[in-house]
């Protein structure tokens, strides 16, 4: 198999880089394309793991020539560049013409409607994309899955993603992922799913308080853009047992949860509107990027050791044998030595994972979400081999 990886050397992309090339991998690998537009990001990666199976292209993505260099003869397309840059639609059909299969992160549903839409094309075509795969959206869409797959019929599923971080509090921000899409998570309305239609609600509505167990402790969620909301409701399986309600919410840390808000309400949710400064034209996002990653930079020495722990849960409820029920599933993540080289294992492991079951099984053809093309049953051993607690409780009601 050979499978090429478009921001391969990025936070993401390499982490979904190390994962393939583990004794965890369940295919035969041949070669992975590591596209990035970074040679020496890419250098330091391939010389860190030291497999021959990595190949270095430098990647332009405004160049179809060279777009479709980085594709051509891959049995797998895994798109990692960042979805808010803007080229997630090219890339997605440059997949098309090449007639190689595609994978991508999602990216908070920003093309995830534009992308299904398309699956009568790509099925006439005989290629398979799978939109959205990491952990939220991804491993998240599946846990969904499991749970719809329970109920005879569904009332409605909420879903969730916390992250808790212990350890003495850092003086210095430290993003959790790309900064555009914290602050999107922050600024931008979201598209939940209430009385059988998709609706929009405000940015930082839809709070909500749960009492987890330790480190999660007391979270407050709310609302925020994503890709499983405008999927999942819609899935064979789940829409047809008349679900009437679907959302996602999130909690980050308590402080940087607090950073976040501040940021937004100095104007920083507007972060791709130039502001002029001094006569010249500027990015809040590119101001912004530049001075946390220069303090970064600058305080080394200030940066404590933290570790970070991660809960999906899903709660579905509707009937089951005739009664009301409740199902929950659940899968933890937390601090473990095998994550050390990883900036966020829950979302690039899960990506290996569903890389290589769409590689190992006979294809499907069309534009799928992740609920609907993986099944619990595949994808669950794949995440607790990495280390992962998934879960589940059901109560009657």
């Amino acid at each position: 198999m050979k499978i090429s990886i478009l921001g391969g050397a990025g936070l993401m992309g390499a982490g979904i880089v190390r994962d393939l090339v583990s004794d965890r991998a369940i295919v035969d690998i041949a070669s992975i394309r590591i596209c990035d537009t970074s040679r020496e990001r890419m250098e330091s990666l391939a010389a860190d793991l030291g497999d021959p199976r990595l190949e270095l292209f430098d990647l332009d993505v405004t160049d179809p020539a060279r777009l479709a260099e980085a594709i051509e003869g891959a049995d797998l397309c895994i798109n990692c560049v960042p979805t808010l840059l803007g080229f997630q639609m090219t890339i997605f059909e440059a997949a098309l013409t090449a007639k190689v299969a595609y994978m991508d992160l999602g990216g908070l549903g920003t093309f995830t409607v534009k992308q299904i839409a398309e699956h009568d094309r790509f099925k006439a075509a005989g290629v398979t994309a799978v939109v959205g795969v990491g952990a939220d959206p991804g491993m998240s869409n599946v846990i969904c899955r499991a749970v719809a797959d329970e109920l005879d019929t569904i009332e409605k599923i909420n879903l969730y993603w916390a992250a808790e971080l212990t350890g003495d509090e850092n003086p210095i921000l430290m993003p959790p992922y790309s900064v555009s899409t914290v602050l999107a998570e922050y600024a931008h309305p979201s598209t939940q799913f209430f009385d059988g239609k998709h609706i929009e609600c405000a940015p930082m509505t839809g709070r909500e308080v749960i009492d987890l167990p330790q480190p999660w402790g007391r979270c407050e969620f709310m609302y925020s853009p994503h890709s499983e909301q405008l999927t999942v409701p819609l899935a064979d399986g789940i829409r047809d047992k008349g679900i009437r309600e679907f959302t996602w919410k999130l909690h980050l840390p308590h402080r940087e949860h607090e950073a976040w808000v501040g940021l937004v309400k100095a104007g920083f949710g507007d972060f791709n509107d130039p502001v002029e400064v001094g006569g010249v034209s500027v990015k809040p996002l590119d101001v912004l990027n530049a001075v946390i990653q220069r303090n970064i930079a600058r305080n080394p020495h200030r940066i404590p050791q933290q570790e970070s722990s991660e809960i999906h849960f899903a709660i579905g409820r509707g009937m089951k044998d005739g009664k009301p029920v409740e199902v929950r599933y659940e899968v933890i993540v937390t601090p473990d030595e095998m994550y050390a080289p990883y900036v966020d294992a829950g979302t690039s492991m899960s990506a290996s994972i569903a890389a290589q079951l769409v590689l190992k099984n006979p294809k499907r053809p069309g534009v799928w979400a992740p609920e609907e093309y993986f099944t619990a049953a595949d994808f669950f051993p794949e995440l607790e081999k990495r280390k992962f607690k998934v879960s589940r409780s059901v109560k009657a009601l």
